[in-house]
């Protein structure tokens, strides 16, 4: 259910940057999620078709771009890519001592808006 507040803060960033820009509508919005987040994106999707009407985002498309995990070997240095998501040993040594160096994240990255194009002189 947590989507839903993460919902609510992707419209709310998504609206102050347009409006700043003097949008007239927000046609797509572009979100960087990581293979780790427990971020569902159909839920957003579902969430965002419900709240983000009668909004400058009304009928704006969502772009989930996943982001690939990566965990460092504290042991031996290594860096590797998670495959599935799951958790492994170091493939160099082994070693469960890991850390994550990329995955877990969640942001907005960009969004694509309409203006009014001021009148053109003849």
């Amino acid at each position: 259910m947590h989507e839903l507040s993460v919902t609510e803060n992707i419209l709310a960033i998504a609206e102050k940057h347009a409006r700043k820009a003097g949008a007239t509508r927000v046609t797509d919005i572009h979100i960087v999620i990581g293979q780790l987040s427990s971020i569902v994106d159909d839920s957003v999707q579902f969430y965002w078709d419900m709240i983000s009407e009668g909004t400058l985002c009304t009928g704006a498309k969502l772009h989930f771009s996943r982001k690939p995990a990566q965990m460092h070997c504290r042991a031996c240095q290594h860096t590797f890519t998670l495959i599935r998501g799951e958790l492994i040993p170091c493939p160099e040594c082994s070693s469960m001592d890991l850390r994550i160096v990329s995955g877990e994240e969640f942001f907005l990255d960009s969004i694509e808006i309409e203006r009014d194009q001021p009148d053109q002189e003849p």
